[in-house]
């Protein structure tokens, strides 16, 4: 099993990439937010747990998919 498919950003599927874009933009938001003064939305931090579901979900199909499945492919 290659664990680099974790967290090698060439080995990503689109899955993990987007988990990852996610929770980096809603971290940024999150900050922005906090730089302005403003309230912070009720229940935002529910995002967090939202983006590492589909990391783990894009990871499990990495991990255990079939390397030629037409929908798995890499960012590179």
């Amino acid at each position: 099993m290659d664990f680099s498919k974790l967290y090698h950003p060439s080995a990503l599927n689109s899955f993990q990439y987007i988990a990852l874009v996610g929770a980096v933009m809603s971290g940024a938001a999150q900050l922005i937010i906090r730089v302005l003064g403003n309230a912070q939305p009720e229940g935002y931090n529910w995002l967090y747990l939202c983006w590492l579901g589909l990391y783990i979900v894009g990871s499990l199909l990495n991990l255990f998919g079939k390397p030629h499945d037409p929908h798995h492919h890499h960012h590179h």
